[in-house]
């Protein structure tokens, strides 16, 4: 694909989420005021398909959308996501912030818009509890501290030990020592 297609596929996916966008905001009497609005595209973004970014000294909220998204999900899945940056929009403009709590709940059921979005890749780090008794896992895209030092967290749910699992090349480590030496071993697959 060609830095022209790319382009082109950007200026799809904000064309199709703004003519979504004033679908809803008609359809469900939201107001945001569009002026105050922007879009944008995100290359970079691997695990969050959507954000809002609110400025607040000239009070414009942009909307980001994710190219990989977009072209993994759905039409339908994606409308989602543009619905639910919408609401972030619509809470800053009106409130100064947003968040995921009640109010933002409230207006998402309304739009039928998801409180969270489903994946889009594969996770890089994949975090298990080490009881028998307990499944919780988590994935984790970035080297956050929990996956370099786990010894210094514990598991989600039940409270004990965890191990982080290096996804693609199943190595895994219980502290930030392994941690080191899976990354040193790993060297350029990292």
């Amino acid at each position: 694909m060609t830095d022209e297609d790319d382009l082109t596929v950007d200026d799809e996916i904000v064309a199709r989420a703004r003519i979504h966008a004033r679908e809803v905001l008609a359809s469900h009497d939201l107001e945001i005021d569009r002026d105050a609005l922007e879009w944008d595209v995100s290359t970079r973004a691997r695990r969050r398909a959507g954000a809002c970014r609110w400025d607040a000294d000239s009070e414009v909220a942009t909307i980001v959308l994710t190219r990989a998204a977009y072209r993994q999900y759905d039409w339908e899945t994606f409308a989602g996501v543009v619905r639910h940056e919408l609401v972030h929009a619509w809470e800053f403009q009106r409130f100064g912030e947003s968040g995921h709590g009640s109010r933002f709940r409230e207006q998402a059921a309304r739009l039928e818009a998801p409180r969270h979005c489903e994946s889009f890749s594969d996770p890089r780090y994949v975090l298990r509890c080490r009881s028998a008794d307990c499944d919780w896992e988590a994935r984790r895209h970035r080297a956050s501290r929990p996956v370099k030092a786990p010894d210094r967290y514990r598991c989600g749910a039940c409270g004990e030990a965890y191990e982080v699992e290096h996804a693609e090349s199943g190595r895994t480590w219980t502290t930030a020592s392994e941690f080191g030496g899976a990354k040193a071993a790993l060297g350029s697959e990292w």
